[in-house]
């Protein structure tokens, strides 16, 4: 999973623990694990939801101001299926 440039550090604070994907099909799995910096995601739960449920408090969960800034983002290319991914950030690949 890629995470804009601007949201990495958050990410791998733990601040960022959740991200809207607007994608044909899934693109990660619960349990699959990301590269990111020095460790990586761990997926945790991954649902779909109607895009009208994306509303300005998931996309600031999600690391952007608003629902605009979000979907500036998120939605590009020929997606049309809207997931919330839940993640957790580890460290390093040692102990897991």
């Amino acid at each position: 999973m890629m995470f804009a440039r601007s949201l990495r550090p958050r990410v791998m604070s733990g601040e960022i623990t959740c991200s809207v994907r607007v994608w044909l099909t899934p693109r990660v799995r619960v349990g699959g694990r990301y590269r990111l910096g020095p460790g990586f995601i761990e997926v945790t739960r991954l649902i779909e939801i109607d895009l009208a449920d994306v509303d300005d408090d998931l996309a600031r969960r999600s690391g952007f101001d608003d629902l605009e800034a979000l979907m500036a983002v998120a939605r590009h290319g020929r997606g049309e299926r809207v997931f919330v991914v839940e993640f957790a950030y580890r460290p390093s690949d040692s102990g897991g």
